[in-house]
């Protein structure tokens, strides 16, 4: 997701940080990144002038400090575990001026939570946008409880040089997407755990009968099935027993069958064991 959103916004004029503690972590992505550029001259989305003037935007580091440096807008994409959330938005604040404008890319954790561990409660909101980042056009912005107009006014802003179209949410577990997605996402399991059919089945009938882009086994490969149980665990403690996670998706992750990150999900993708 970092990567992607990195993309976007030096694609969109933003002079860009891309954090990450480690080296091998900064290569991979920068390697994304400039093939996400080279496909996008490709089909002629931007001029090979504008993807090298993109790519010189992004300055990669390994210190938050350096990262930081001359920033008025930071975008947090770390794992979803609110311990972490809030760690980070804490150093954040530290590091920060406190005009300074924090948005979080959580898919559904309390963004009033999250802004409760800075003293800028007023310039924290989510920003949740979708994978892959270059191509999805939505980001959902979610209006925290004490997120200020400023900060709103500012994030809109920001998806707008991106290239994005946005919706406004007021926070409730799981904001508009997430909430539906883990429905379909989690369906799908109790389908595949009863036999119904098989996963490439329930795929193809999503994409073909419903119109999505991808299938549910698809995507919950793309985004991790650890994210997705993560996910359906809050909203079943938050909302109730609709939301339950389905023991097999359970079980996938145990077993480490995370997605297409480990090379093995619902799908084998010939690196997983």
């Amino acid at each position: 997701m970092g990567r992607g959103i990195a993309y976007c916004a030096a694609a969109g004029g933003l002079r860009t940080a891309l954090f990450d503690v480690s080296s091998e972590a900064l290569e991979q992505a920068l390697s994304r990144i400039r093939v996400d550029f080279d496909q996008g001259v490709a089909r002629s989305k931007l001029s090979p002038a504008e993807a090298q003037a993109a790519l010189e935007r992004i300055a990669p580091a390994q210190e938050l400090e350096a990262a930081l440096r001359g920033a008025d807008f930071v975008i947090e994409a770390v794992p979803e575990d609110i311990a972490l959330k809030l760690a980070t938005f804490s150093r954040l604040d530290a590091l920060c001026p406190p005009e300074v404008v924090l948005a979080s890319n959580t898919s559904a954790l309390s963004v009033t939570e999250i802004a409760a561990a800075t003293r800028r409660p007023d310039r924290v909101l989510g920003m949740h946008f979708f994978n892959p980042v270059p191509k999805m056009k939505l980001v959902e912005i979610v209006r925290a409880l004490d997120t200020g107009d400023a900060a709103l006014a500012a994030t809109h802003e920001v998806a707008r040089r991106m290239g994005k179209e946005t919706v406004v949410v007021k926070e409730s577990p799981g904001f508009i997407t997430s909430r539906i997605n883990a429905m379909i996402g989690n369906e799908a399991f109790f389908m595949l755990q009863e036999g119904v059919a098989t996963a490439a089945d329930i795929d193809k009938a999503v994409k073909l009968g419903l119109n999505h882009p991808m299938g549910p086994f698809e995507m919950a490969d793309l985004v991790g099935l650890d994210t997705r149980l993560a996910v359906l665990e809050f909203l079943h403690k938050s909302l109730g027993e609709k939301y339950r996670p389905a023991p097999l998706l359970v079980q996938h992750v145990k077993a480490g069958r995370l997605g297409k990150k480990v090379g093995r999900g619902v799908y084998d993708y010939g690196g997983g064991s």
